[in-house]
């Protein structure tokens, strides 16, 4: 089997044993990311040159007998809203474009310090703001399963390079389902953390309150081999909370016997589609053949979340983006008749179709008059939906869910219908309004070959059970690790 093809656990295991060595599983995914790329658009830019001089230096670190992490010497991409010293941060729009951040972000500090080995940035929706990274600004990722369709969003880039081997792992970030949503679609794991369990110092913001970063992974032993590496208090980050890091990978044998799940009712309403349904249905009939036991639970605010994150979210976003203006950095239109004049044009030339939509909904929400009617009312529903959730956890240790109404769907299917659009989060974003950490595990697949997505939900900072539970399913399901075969490629 090629290199590029190993989970990061099986290549950590050989690295350690001296079988192959980081300069190798390197070149491997390079020779992967020229062979397929090209066809699936994962990537904004690849740095294999600096790449590679961080694979030889990570076999130096072994040689020399220095300290060793499960990512030392492992090719890992990152999606395109992390910073990174001297390597491009667009966050998929024209407003950045060409921008080369002096500082990296903390998560990717810690994975540099790791020895990891960063294979280049990843596309995405602008900004974020999206489920299909359609949106993005220079050109749409492919869903390698079909290259027809759309790999979700908004790290679409993080989980397409994933599934077609162009990264052992990734990095994306979730603000209302945008490492979930697209893992699903793409059929990998993609872990949402408790909000506060990573920094988010050097996440170019979209929504500060909801705004997570997350491992995008080929199995979940791998998920909480990264998570352990870029989870922790950060001191930069006033949201990140001062608690110890568990040993995540060490506890995913742990038993999950006895162990109380919740079904949620309100997740398998109208609008599901009936070969997602019946593929979660069974993977919650699975796990409970461990010795788990299972029980229908309530949360009665679910189907306010939609319309209280798209007041949330675009509130914040209008205040983090006040700041691409064309004074301070970034993208500046040309010709403009004053200062008044050249705020309206870079901003109108800067941004896409869809922050634009989403900085006047939240500039709306946020203005007098309605502040009270809008902002503040959806600050008081995402009370209720945080209760919602608190009051099921106390009779349960994990909720199982679907992630996504529908598998993905095709390339322009959904562009011009908005709110068709947003909907496709609507079993996501309760987790970011609540803070909790989510997971999304692959469980089967459509008759016509497109991946589903089974999602667990945890207490917070209960990242050590969701895996757990996670790991446990994952192994009697057997879904996970499976490749697409692309176009071109031989059987």
């Amino acid at each position: 089997m090629e290199l590029y093809n190993c989970s990061l656990e099986e290549l950590w295991q050989r690295l350690e044993k001296g079988e192959v060595s980081s300069l190798e599983v390197t070149r491997s995914v390079f020779k992967r990311i020229a062979e397929v790329d090209e066809t699936v658009g994962a990537y904004l830019e690849i740095d294999e040159k600096r790449a590679l001089v961080q694979a030889e230096a990570a076999d130096e670190r072994r040689r020399q007998g220095q300290e060793i992490t499960p990512v030392t010497g492992i090719p890992l991409g990152l999606k395109d809203l992390l910073s990174t010293a001297g390597l491009k941060t667009t966050c998929g729009s024209k407003m950045l474009a060409g921008y080369r951040p002096e500082y990296d972000a903390t998560v990717v500090s810690r994975l540099r310090e790791a020895g990891a080995v960063i294979t280049g940035k990843l596309n995405m929706d602008e900004f974020a703001m999206g489920s299909s990274t359609e949106n993005s600004s220079f050109k749409p990722t492919r869903n390698p399963w079909d290259l027809k369709r759309v790999p979700g969003g908004s790290s679409g880039g993080s989980t397409a390079a994933v599934a077609s081997a162009t990264a052992i792992a990734t990095l994306g970030s979730d603000t209302g389902g945008s490492i979930r949503q697209p893992a699903s679609f793409c059929g990998v794991v993609g872990m949402k953390p408790t909000y506060g369990r990573v920094s988010r110092y050097g996440l170019v913001a979209f929504a500060s309150s909801l705004d997570q970063i997350g491992p995008v992974t080929l199995t979940v032993a791998d998920a909480a081999l990264l998570l352990g590496v870029i989870a922790g208090h950060d001191e930069r980050d006033s949201t990140s909370v001062d608690l110890p890091v568990a040993d995540y990978y060490g506890g995913l044998k742990n038993e999950i016997k006895d162990l109380r799940i919740g079904v949620p009712a309100e997740y398998f309403g109208a609008g599901l589609d009936p070969e997602v349904e019946a593929a979660v249905r069974l993977g919650c009939r699975q796990m409970a053949a461990t010795g788990a036991r299972f029980e229908d639970v309530s949360l009665p605010h679910t189907d306010y979340a939609v319309a209280t994150y798209y007041l949330l979210a675009t509130a914040e976003a209008s205040s983090n983006l006040a700041r691409y203006d064309g004074v301070k950095y970034g993208f500046r239109a040309e010709d403009a008749d004053g200062l008044i004049d050249m705020y309206r044009k870079t901003r109108a030339q800067g941004f896409g179709d869809e922050v634009k939509r989403r900085i006047m909904l939240g500039t709306y929400a946020l203005s007098a008059g309605y502040y009270d009617a809008y902002y503040r009312k959806a600050q008081q529903v995402r009370t209720l939906i945080t209760r919602d959730f608190d009051k099921v956890f106390a009779g349960c240790d994990v909720l199982v869910a679907p992630v996504c109404p529908t598998p993905a769907f095709a390339f322009g299917e959904k562009v011009d219908d908005p709110l068709s659009m947003y909907l496709s989060d609507i079993l996501t974003i309760p987790v970011n309004l609540a803070g909790l950490p989510a997971i999304s595990v692959p469980c089967g697949f459509t008759k016509a070959g497109l991946p589903i997505g089974l999602q667990i939900i945890a207490k917070p900072f209960a990242e050590e059970t969701l895996l757990k539970v996670a790991w446990h399913y994952e192994q009697m399901a057997g879904w996970s690790g499976r490749r697409p075969q692309l176009a071109g490629e031989a059987v």
